[in-house]
């Protein structure tokens, strides 16, 4: 079975290595790549096609909101989940995530 390839996007890097430790310990699990900002996540998403993106809300650049959008939209995107963080979301800012969720696959 191919392991679940997993885009781990955030700009803290603390988060973003703890994410990654914890995604590593799960046997079936790969992390594919690492993102700084919402346009490096984007890029990388259309480059390597991951499974599954883990977004931070809150990036430069591009914030995880727009780059969801901007990643789903690709064509050919293989990636139909994503899971948004934030630390700081509002009641308006988790119905705008919930908003910019990929369509249900075919």
């Amino acid at each position: 079975m191919n392991p679940l390839r997993i885009l781990v996007a955030d700009d803290h890097e603390i988060v973003r290595r703890g994410l990654v430790s914890l995604l590593k310990s799960h046997a079936g699990w790969e992390v594919c790549a690492e993102a700084q900002d919402g346009r490096q996540a984007v890029e990388k998403a259309k480059e390597l096609r991951p499974d599954v993106v883990i977004l931070d809300i809150g990036m430069p650049n591009l914030n995880g909101l727009e780059a969801a959008r901007q990643i789903h939209r690709k064509p050919r995107s293989r990636t139909r989940k994503r899971l948004t963080l934030s630390s700081r979301a509002s009641t308006p800012t988790r119905r705008t995530a919930q908003e910019a969720r990929p369509a249900p696959a075919p």
